[in-house]
């Protein structure tokens, strides 16, 4: 085709001479261009958006702050939360630009680091993204539960959790096998929905509010290791660890941002766009997320009477205070974008896998994983696979103990500090690397290398932090699991890794690819 810089593809406002800019970058960094650019600026934000979902996390994990320090946990814990988050969303954004691929994490901590340290953070974050999945979609499942699970007879125990975890994930999967023309749709439809939806729910709680005082939005209360709220936090530890441990919440949220990034060689004007994702998709769903939460603290007919309900306090609030037809309508919308989340997450997982594995990451099954689909344009084989992980996690953890405690509650809650230290890893690194030989330009979304540097200093920072709050009780176990992970990786990588793993293209490699790029985009049928 000819560069005319006026023809248009499927995507509005793409000219040629934007598709020929984004397949230079990838081919820059040694990848054929097989995935195929069919997300907007819109589908990209609304992939985080959709993973982020304030309506699942936000509401599943609710007693978290109700239990803990009480209102003030939502009116100010849910905004600093959020600038925790937003301060990681910072730092991806300014590499993002820089190296738009799928998997980047992985990718840019090869680049800005080594090898180790790019198999680490690949690492970290398949892991997390695994455990991610399901708990969003067991989420899901005691969503359903609290809401229909008396009208529909179902029953809280091991086999009907696996069931509907295998069912819902296995509808999101042949939805994400389909092609991302498909997903891209339902994720920008989510988009909308979580908004209409959080909006209502909004609306709906302060007209079903007795008496509105504000002032529970900034009042502080120990909740913690008190009836019914022992089954959220059973220690009593005092106001201000109680009020740490509320930050979870919003961080456990606003997180899985890192989906712009996954889905860059199938999104338009990556350099631009997918930094962009990262950043408005936190800045949105913090917003929309407080007001909503807000608006539910005030709705609440008694704050003690809620710590007591422990993780059930979302379904007994609406139950005293929500006109019955209101709230069969508003389960509904939430379970639906429940569902769309999980369907996001999906995709992000799957680009993870794919991504990773076209670097042979993943040993004797990388060349399955990396394999995309000529007809679909998608790594169906990382689909699946992404899938059935999270399924078999749900399923194996869910039937064995440790002291007494679920493995998968225990596993659960390393969630977040695997995903936080896969976004700290090349964090960190370009903290170094930044304007020296490992990064020596910037994408065209540009920060600055100061400010970069600062808040690569506090993702630094706020990384310990949520170390030391996710370790603590109940979730104890977690330090013990984090170490132990990364002994075994460390382990792992000298054993055998250290050897085996090449990590991403680098210098002459690229250039000797270019023949291979050729063949493999011509075999999906991309047009040079």
């Amino acid at each position: 085709m000819a560069s005319t810089g006026r023809k248009r593809t499927a995507a509005a406002e793409y000219t040629e001479d934007d598709r020929h800019e984004d397949s230079k970058t990838l081919h820059g960094m040694g990848y054929a261009q097989e995935l195929e650019r069919r997300m907007s600026k819109f589908s990209n934000f609304a992939i985080s958006f959709s993973i982020i979902c304030i309506l699942s996390g936000g509401i599943n994990s609710l007693g978290q702050a109700t239990s803990g320090a009480g209102g003030a946990a939502i009116g100010i814990g849910w905004p600093i939360g959020v600038l925790i988050s937003g301060v990681f969303a910072l730092g991806l954004a300014q590499i993002s630009s820089a190296y738009p691929t799928a998997g980047g994490l992985y990718h840019w901590g090869s680049i800005l680091g080594n090898r180790f340290t790019g198999w680490l953070s690949a690492w970290l974050n398949l892991l997390g993204l695994v455990t991610v999945l399901g708990a969003i979609n067991i989420g899901t499942f005691y969503f359903v539960f609290g809401a229909f699970g008396e009208r529909l007879g179902l029953e809280d125990n091991l086999t009907t959790r696996v069931v509907f975890m295998a069912l819902i994930t296995g509808a999101q999967a042949l939805i994400n096998h389909f092609g991302i023309g498909l997903t891209a749709k339902l994720t920008d439809l989510s988009g909308y929905l979580i908004f209409a939806t959080a909006i209502a729910l909004t609306i709906a709680c302060l007209v079903a509010a007795k008496d509105i005082d504000v002032s529970r939005l900034w009042t502080f209360h120990d909740y913690t290791g008190g009836e019914g709220s022992d089954a959220v936090w059973p220690k009593t530890v005092g106001i201000g660890m109680a009020f740490l441990l509320g930050l979870l919440l919003p961080v456990y949220t606003i997180t899985g941002y890192d989906a712009s990034a996954h889905t860059s060689e199938e999104t338009v004007k990556a350099a631009r766009n997918v930094p962009s994702g990262m950043v408005s998709s936190v800045l949105w769903s913090g917003l929309a997320g407080w007001v909503m939460l807000s608006a539910f603290v005030l709705m609440i007919p008694n704050m003690d009477q809620a710590a007591q309900q422990g993780w059930n306090v979302f379904f007994w609030a609406m139950d005293e205070r929500m006109n019955h037809a209101v709230r069969d309508i508003l389960y509904v919308l939430i379970f639906v974008c429940q569902f769309l989340c999980g369907l996001a997450t999906v995709t992000s997982v799957s680009r993870m896998l794919f991504a990773f594995s076209r670097d042979g990451g993943i040993p004797g099954v990388s060349k399955a994983l990396a394999r995309v689909s000529p007809k679909r344009r998608v790594p169906i084989g990382s689909i699946w696979v992404a899938g059935t992980l999270a399924t078999l996690f749900v399923w194996f953890t869910s039937s064995i103990t440790i002291a007494g405690t679920p493995a998968y509650s225990i596993v659960v809650s390393c969630t977040v500090i695997f995903l936080f230290l896969s976004f700290t890893v090349p964090i960190a690194l370009g903290l170094v690397a930044i304007g020296g030989p490992k990064w020596p330009h910037m994408g065209p979304w540009n920060m600055g290398i100061l400010q970069f540097k600062v808040i690569a200093v506090l993702s630094i920072v706020a990384m310990a932090l949520l170390i030391f709050i996710g370790v603590q009780p109940p979730n104890d176990y977690a330090l013990e699991i984090t170490i132990g992970f990364i002994v075994l990786a460390l382990v792992i990588w000298f054993a055998v890794e250290r050897r085996r793993f090449q990590g991403p293209p680098t210098g002459d490699i690229i250039a000797a690819r270019e023949s291979a790029i050729r063949a493999a985009e011509e075999a999906v049928g991309e047009k040079s």
